[in-house]
């Protein structure tokens, strides 16, 4: 995953990596193959490097939480007759390191090499601590 690139997304009006599961179980998120979508104005135009092992970051509050592989991109003609990209997600939901990351509007690029790691099975404790408590002692070096 280190040389893959990605999507780094803000996850707007989720609290929580709960908040953005339940979103993405409901049928308004879901395509007719009834994986989740991300429906988005602008397609990538680096489609196939995001598709070779390309991961969908969230910011949620302001801390990159967790991640989702991207399965596809599929074109969608919304009612207005504009093209829109969605990008097709795998529903398992992958906690990540938590980082801090200022707002930013649309989405960005994320080189594999900048990505957070995946935590490991022992992160994933029911004792974590908050996520911005993590981020604080991320910042200062305390992991």
């Amino acid at each position: 995953m280190a040389d893959a690139l990605h999507l780094l997304k803000l996850s707007v009006g989720t609290e929580n990596v709960e908040d953005l599961a339940a979103w993405q179980a409901s049928a308004p998120a879901k395509g007719p193959d009834g994986r989740p979508r991300h429906v988005t104005r602008m397609w990538p135009r680096q489609e196939a490097a995001l598709l070779d092992g390309g991961s969908i970051f969230w910011v949620i509050k302001g801390l990159i939480l967790v991640r989702q592989q991207i399965v596809a991109l599929d074109e969608v003609i919304g009612s207005d007759g504009i093209r829109r990209c969605a990008i097709v997600l795998d529903p398992h939901l992958i906690l990540t390191e938590t980082r801090r990351k200022r707002p930013f509007q649309g989405w960005r690029y994320l080189k594999g090499a900048d990505a957070p790691c995946d935590l490991s099975r022992a992160d994933r404790s029911e004792e974590r601590l908050p996520p911005q408590l993590q981020a604080a002692l991320a910042e200062i070096g305390v992991r």
